[in-house]
């Protein structure tokens, strides 16, 4: 029988040759480490959901027994139970699972639980799956989504109620279902063809969601390519590349290019590196020492644990200083706070008892320590007049990059710290963060935050270490790019 999970189908609406590829060539699948962390944090919310309708009873998940799920489901309703808890059916060729599914006098209600603080369109497709999969079985009275509330401040016990929105998408669900009924079965013969669908990429690699087999879709471009162009918007890429323009030579003929465009496109053709000494001068004359090289990390979740705080709010738990005194002497400061406890004041009175009190404070892209510092300053009024005095002695160290005094070939479009240090150092194994357990700032993220449920000491201990060797990096790299910029 024609079936398709509501997961398959979802992923065939954004594009048929995933789906297919899903089926057919499954190695060739890349889930990043953000995705897995959003999939743990969904299944969290999801729980803490069903507390808007408790007495439910959960039907057991059976990855190879699906029937087994549906026959479950149809028993509890038997019995009279008026709450299940991922009730699971099947029908009209599509297998699909109702994270709460809730009776009253009107009949069936489907709520659907999203880690998101909106309601979004693609939400509609989605409940419109598990509609087709339960309408000829269940008299359906709404169908629901139930969201975040990125308003709500805790103080005290998490409240529920305040936490979660729901919002009535009945209307739209039975719109769109009656087209999907058509497409299910579409979907499912692309799925069992033998023969790879031809999609080329397109805006729908990463809307609605990122793609997990864009690696192998984009084996055939060069590099760089036009989509390596510096803040080119993507419709205006795919643009390009629907009309052959692919390579750096190409775009150079055939589009016009901004001035950081020309550079990007010029520097890596001939192969040059652009030095403005002027530039890098002119930044480098607004430093004064001692120069503190500061960092944040963040973490943000979707449930609040912590009084004062809103799902999804960045929470600085730690920071790097590097200080560099006009004798060339540096220091390193750190400091990386306990997970099981808010990480706010203690942060605060550490970073404020060790930057000092005159010089510089250097970060890359400071915007966003500068907005974590003013969000510290209202959540700790005893501490906000030094807090904000904190502000104005911030200097952007990626500024001489933005304005063109130093530019590499292998910047490619970015000027984000990752992109710049190896191509400033190159092959230098103390620079390099692939080296590193954690690698960027969303695995920092996601490590933290995951690890108030880490039973295992031994291994907390060694992400703790993992967590302040990269965060450490994060500021040593700024130490040698300034000082790069210095001798030129």
């Amino acid at each position: 029988m024609k079936v398709l999970s509501k997961s398959q189908i979802m992923r065939g609406l954004q594009c048929e040759k995933s789906l297919w590829l899903r089926t057919h060539k499954p190695e060739e699948q890349q889930v990043s480490n953000k995705v897995a962390g959003r999939f743990e944090q969904g299944t969290s919310i999801g729980e803490l959901a069903q507390q808007l309708f408790p007495g439910g009873t959960l039907v057991e998940f059976k990855n190879n027994n699906l029937a087994f799920m549906c026959s479950q489901t149809q028993a509890l309703i038997e019995q009279g139970q008026h709450t299940i808890y991922e009730a699971t059916f099947e029908g009209n060729g599509v297998f699909a699972s109702v994270d709460i599914l809730h009776k009253d006098d009107r009949g069936w209600h489907i709520y659907e639980v999203k880690g998101s603080t909106q309601v979004k369109k693609v939400f509609v497709k989605d409940s419109a799956c598990q509609y087709l999969a339960i309408k000829d079985q269940l008299n359906i009275a709404s169908v629901n989504i139930i969201y975040v509330n990125n308003k709500y401040t805790r103080f005290g016990d998490l409240d529920i109620q305040q936490l979660f929105c729901v919002k009535n998408i009945t209307e739209s669900v039975c719109d769109v279902a009656s087209n999907l009924l058509y497409q299910v079965d579409q979907l499912h013969n692309i799925k069992t063809q033998s023969k790879e669908p031809s999609n080329n990429i397109g805006l729908h690699c990463s809307s609605p969601y990122p793609c997990d087999f864009g690696k192998y879709c984009r084996r055939h471009l060069p590099k760089p390519n036009i989509f390596n162009l510096y803040r080119l918007k993507k419709e205006k890429k795919y643009q390009h590349y629907n009309n052959g323009v692919v390579t750096y030579q190409q775009a150079k003929k055939s589009i016009k290019l901004n001035k950081t465009q020309k550079l990007q496109v010029n520097t890596y053709l001939n192969q040059i590196t652009h030095i403005d000494r002027k530039k890098i001068q002119a930044f480098t004359n607004k430093v004064e020492f001692p120069i503190s090289y500061f960092d944040f990390e963040t973490f943000n979740e979707a449930i609040p644990r912590f009084n004062g705080q809103r799902p999804y709010q960045q929470m600085p738990f730690q920071y790097s200083l590097h200080i560099e005194e006009q004798s060339g002497d540096i220091s390193h400061k750190e400091f990386l706070a306990d997970e099981n406890y808010d990480p706010r004041q203690a942060l605060a009175e550490a970073m404020l008892a060790e930057i000092p009190q005159t010089g510089s404070i250097m970060a890359f892209n400071q915007s966003f320590e500068i907005s974590r510092i003013k969000e510290l300053a209202v959540f700790l009024p005893a501490y906000k007049t030094d807090l904000l005095a904190l502000i104005p002695r911030f200097i952007d160290l990626i500024e001489p990059f933005r304005k063109l005094g130093f530019y590499h070939p292998d910047f490619h479009g970015s000027f984000s710290i990752k992109s710049i240090l190896p191509a400033m150092f190159p092959n230098d194994p103390e620079l390099d963060y692939k080296q590193l357990e954690i690698q960027n700032g969303g695995m920092a993220m996601d490590t933290f935050a995951a690890l108030p449920r880490l039973k295992d000491q031994a291994q907390r201990k060694k992400i703790r270490e993992s967590l302040l060797v990269y965060c450490k990096l994060d500021t040593w790299a700024m130490v040698k790019i300034y000082n790069k910029l210095r001798e030129l």
